[in-house]
This record gives structure tokens, C-alpha cells and sequence, in this order.
């Protein structure tokens, strides 16, 4: 044979190698998520790819026989040339070079392509790959068969199936590392979406000793005083007590009775709901379903001693999600009051996951839900004003202090809200 004849044939078998080494690289690199996507839109190549993959060990069959082919003969062609040309050196030159061609041709070239262009790469390798997987569909069953054997010997579970699927961890790098293919505040949505397992109605509920409501034990007329400049359109009714619940009442429901001249006492508490109680363990995203389902906008969370901890509605899981509906202005500058110097005077009373979200900060959220709660478990015990600490690396002054609370405090360095706390 030709020594021109054996270089082509040597050509091409480094050719053919190369194509292997690139398919499996491109084949099991592929995004299956979107793979799947391409396949319910009907498109061809994805459809290919998508069935070979649905049997892994026959398309590595195919392609490590069909790479270790080319390769041992490329090597006894190569062999044979070195022979032919510089005789019994040209074996060791043969090998060096054939070492270098296979190593920079057939694998890292390739297969570095393949790692950049996975896609491309996979769908044009599909047909050829689909083509050699019929033909040499008998040889890659008795060479998988083998291959199984062996490692069951090891104590290896072919049998076990394990599913693809993506923990909340993955799906929230997923998100992150979307790059510009979503807005920064429907990032910010789905990973606030993807939090709500991680929180309970406990977090967020609006506590006892600030819900307000309608004692049903006041004369008839400061009831109507107080339905006159509610804030809300659900009110909670009590007697006496917050803890001595007796239901909600919607005042769309007395608007209408009002309208038709039929709004007194009794049909005030006949309008009454009785209430809806929540366990505080209750975590958000199966609350929201819980509303859905109870045809629910509110509910009042209890312990598990049956007692009342606090308020919770449909639109403070929702704000979870997407942020504030409205911008509270009034209670922003309450609870937040920055200062020439660049200090903040905060309410030491002011939730935890609000002071994060309205500054940008990153205070624990596990333990107490305020920032008074949250300094008080921090040094064991009720500081005395114009003491400071510094918690989570914040200087914070200690300001007022009552019995059994702190009031006030002030974060001595600059705080600015960034843009994830605006959006929040």
C-alpha cells in the first residue's frame, strides 16, 4: 500500500476520532432542561439528541468503541508509515508523533469545542451517532452486558433510577446565573418565590399587640367612629380582648347594609366571620395554598397552645414575593429616621426581615423577629441606654431602654438601601 495511501487512511482515522471525542463531550454536556423545552417545540434535532440520551450506556457504547477503534488503528497505521520511512526508529517516532497528533487532534481540540459549543456540537453529531448505535447495536449489547456484569460483582444498583431534578439550592443558581435573559426584579421574584419554604407565617405576621380591631363591648357609636377611619376592609372583632376573639367583619358587608338604611348592632354582628386560625409552624408557600383552598384572604395564628400570636393576610405573602404594593411612607419615617451625621435612629421594635429588606441589610432571621428581640438574645440580657455593641458588624448605640424592652437605637456607621432592598 501507497505511503499516500496510508497517510489519508491516518488522516482520516485521527478525523474520525476527533468526531467521537467531540460527540461525547457535546452528547452528555448538553442542558437537558432545555433540550426538553427544544423537543416540546417539536424540533428535530433536539428530538434526536433527546432519544439517544434516554439510553446513556448504548451511546457510550457506541462512541468509546468506535474512539478506541480509530485510535488502535491509527496506531498500527502509524506504525506501519514510521517502519516504511525511517525503519526500525520510525516505530518510536511514529509513536511520539502519533501520541502529540491524538492528544491535541482528537481530544483537547475537540473536546474543548464541544465544552464551548455544546449544542451545535450534539445536534450535528446526532445522526451519524444515531446510524452507528443501529449498526453496532449488537456489539455495544454484548459489550454492555459485560460491563454490567462486572459491576455488579462490585456491589453497583443498576436498577436504581435516579431522577433529574433540582433542589432549591440549584434552582436559586439557576436563577442568579440567568446573566440578562430576566429582568433583576423578576430574578428578584422568582428567588423570593423559592423562598417561601423557608419561611412561616411566624415571620411575617403582623403580632398581636399591633393588630387593630373593634371591641364589640364599646358603645354603638365609637364603633362607627372607628369603622369610619379603619384603614383596612377586614377588622378584626374582639371583646374586651384581642386574646377573646370573636371574629372579622368585611366592610364592604356593612357599606351594603349602610346603603340600605339596615346598619345597626345587631346586624353588625350577625355580619361577623368567625375567625380563621392558623398553627405558627405554617410555612408560607403551603399558607397560600391553604387560602386559595378556604377561599381566605386573612387568618389569625395561633401557638400550640391554642393562643393568639398575631395576624397574617394573603397580600403580606404576596409582598413576600413581589415586594411592597405600596410605600408606607409615614411608618418608614416612624421606624427609620436618618440623620445629618450619617446615622440612623431605628425603632427597636421595627420586624427584623423589614429592616433588611428597607436597608439592605443582613440580620439573622432565625430567633427573635425584632431588632430589640434580637439584641437582647445577642447579649443575654436588657442593656442599659447609651451603651454599644456591635452586632452582625454593625456599631449600634443603644438609645432607650424600658422595662422590659429597648425602644431605640442608632446605627453609627452610613446605611444605604440597595437595590434588591428597593426592589424588596
Amino acid at each position: 500500500m501507497a505511503l499516500s495511501t496510508l497517510g489519508l487512511i491516518l488522516f482520516f482515522l485521527v478525523l474520525l476520532a476527533a468526531f467521537f471525542s467531540a460527540a461525547e463531550i457535546g452528547m452528555m454536556s448538553i442542558n437537558r432542561y432545555r433540550l426538553r423545552y427544544l423537543v416540546k417545540n417539536n424540533h428535530r434535532q433536539a428530538k434526536r439528541v433527546h432519544k439517544l440520551l434516554e439510553h446513556p450506556e448504548k451511546l457510550l457504547g457506541v462512541v468509546l468503541i468506535g474512539s478506541t477503534l480509530a485510535n488502535i488503528v491509527a496506531s498500527m497505521v502509524s506504525t506501519l508509515l514510521g517502519q516504511r520511512i525511517y525503519g526500525q526508529l520510525g516505530v518510536a517516532i511514529a509513536t511520539g508523533a502519533l501520541t502529540v497528533i491524538i492528544l491535541v487532534f482528537a481530544e483537547l481540540a475537540p473536546k474543548t469545542l464541544a465544552a464551548l459549543h455544546t449544542e451545535r456540537v450534539a445536534f450535528a453529531c446526532s445522526w451519524l451517532l444515531s446510524v452507528l448505535q443501529l449498526i453496532l447495536s449488537p456489539v455495544v449489547r454484548f459489550i454492555n452486558w459485560i460491563a454490567n456484569l462486572c459491576l455488579k460483582c462490585f456491589g453497583v444498583n443498576l436498577d436504581k433510577d435516579e431522577k433529574e431534578s433540582l433542589s432549591r439550592e440549584e434552582l436559586r443558581s439557576v436563577v442568579h446565573e440567568s446573566g440578562g435573559l430576566l429582568r433583576a426584579e423578576h430574578k428578584g421574584m422568582l428567588i423570593s418565590l423559592l423562598d417561601l419554604e423557608a419561611a412561616s407565617v411566624e415571620d411575617i405576621m403582623i403580632p398581636k399587640n399591633e393588630i387593630v380591631g373593634l371591641d364589640i363591648t364599646l358603645p354603638w357609636q365609637d364603633i362607627l367612629d372607628s369603622l369610619e377611619t379603619a384603614q383596612h376592609t377586614r377588622m378584626p372583632v374582639y371583646e374586651n380582648s384581642i386574646d377573646n376573639l370573636y371574629g372579622i367583619v368585611h366592610l364592604r358587608r356593612l357599606l351594603n347594609l349602610l346603603l340600605e338604611e339596615e346598619l345597626d348592632k345587631a346586624s353588625f354582628m350577625e355580619a361577623i366571620e368567625p375567625p380563621y386560625y392558623i398553627p405558627e409552624s405554617t410555612l408560607l408557600n403551603t399558607q397560600i395554598l391553604n387560602f386559595q383552598k378556604m377561599k381566605r384572604r386573612s387568618g389569625f395564628v395561633v401557638d400550640e397552645y391554642g393562643d393568639l400570636q398575631g395576624l397574617v393576610t394573603l397580600e403580606d405573602i404576596l409582598e413576600e414575593v413581589v415586594g411592597e404594593f405600596t410605600t408606607n411612607i409615614a411608618s418608614l419615617s416612624k421606624d427609620i429616621r436618618p440623620e445629618s451625621s450619617g446615622s440612623t435612629i431605628i425603632d427597636a421594635s421595627i420586624h427584623v426581615r423589614d429592616l433588611n429588606r428597607s436597608l439592605g441589610m443582613s440580620l439573622p432571621l432565625i430567633g427573635p423577629r425584632t431588632l430589640s428581640g434580637l439584641i437582647i438574645e445577642y447579649l443575654g440580657c436588657i442593656p442599659p441606654a447609651q451603651c454599644c455593641i456591635k452586632l452582625e458588624g454593625h456599631q449600634i448605640e443603644i438609645l432607650k431602654v424600658s422595662e422590659n424592652r429597648i425602644k431605640s437605637v442608632r446605627f453609627l456607621e452610613p446605611i444605604e438601601p440597595s437595590s434588591e432592598a428597593r426592589h424588596d
